[in-house]
């Protein structure tokens, strides 16, 4: 079934952005499966949030969490880079994002519920307290327990397609096998050091080799909602994704793969 669902889920977002309506174009997505009653969705009430939710309490039957992480391609990613405020493309990319999450999770909802199973679909954003800034259901994290990548300084999950790009998460009582959790860093200044450039890249001020302001990120969001008024409500930043080394693809595995490579003797390659 592991197979099945991810096919599914690939081909919906090719036919999707081949919509007339839509100007976003992605890449495949990946997709992870985690165990409903896995220790680390309890540990998020301590780590995250204590109002955080675990599976059961939206789906008392739940038995598989499926996250899928939908990458940007390059070419619109690039239109964020300049300036202070986040491009037009960047803020539609958003936008249109969000609604092909809610239609693929409506979509995979008919699937599993045609097949015998029940199923729970979690909107992409706007899940959270608005006071304390932090969600109820951190499709992030649940992302990492599906073992999808792990965190970097800028505090998303770097896949190995990167980070730039959406996050959603579904509920289901189909059994599904689950993936491992990766134990490898893939965030450059947390495997050695280096980098960084993340927080460079900040607009705000809200980020930190040490630090992470909650509320000033979401005040430049909240300026960019005025500026990208145009294009719809897009609550959006971006900018600590773009134009570094984990925008794309994962450096740490790439320089691990590169190091491996060039310690292989000559005699591997003949």
């Amino acid at each position: 079934m592991k197979k099945r669902v991810t096919r599914k889920i690939q081909d919906f977002v090719k036919a999707y952005q081949l919509r007339k309506e839509i100007t976003t174009q992605w890449n495949d997505p990946i997709v992870g499966f985690a165990l409903a009653n896995d220790p680390l969705f309890s540990k998020l009430r301590s780590v995250a949030s204590p109002t955080h939710a675990v599976p059961k309490d939206f789906l008392p039957g739940a038995k598989t969490v499926i996250a899928f992480f939908i990458p940007f391609k390059k070419s619109m990613t690039r239109t964020n880079i300049k300036e202070k405020y986040s491009s037009k493309d960047w803020g539609k990319g958003y936008i249109e994002t969000n609604e092909m999450i809610r239609q693929l999770s409506l979509y995979l909802q008919e699937l599993f519920v045609s097949e015998g199973y029940e199923a729970f679909m979690i909107p992409a954003t706007h899940n959270w307290d608005e006071k304390k800034l932090i969600s109820d259901w951190s499709h992030r994290h649940i992302a990492y327990i599906a073992g999808l990548g792990n965190f970097g300084l800028n505090n998303m999950l770097i896949t190995e397609q990167g980070c730039c790009g959406r996050i959603g998460s579904f509920i289901t009582s189909a059994q599904i096998e689950p993936d491992a959790i990766s134990d490898q860093e893939a965030c450059l200044y947390k495997y050695d050091g280096t980098c960084k450039k993340c927080t460079k890249r900040c607009v705000n001020g809200a980020l930190y080799e040490d630090s992470f302001d909650r509320f000033k990120c979401y005040e430049m969001l909240l300026k960019n909602v005025e500026e990208l008024r145009s294009v719809g409500y897009a609550d959006v930043c971006g900018k600590c994704l773009v134009g570094i080394p984990c925008s794309h693809i994962n450096p740490v595995a790439r320089k691990i793969q590169t190091k491996e490579h060039r310690a292989e003797p000559l005699s591997a390659h003949l």
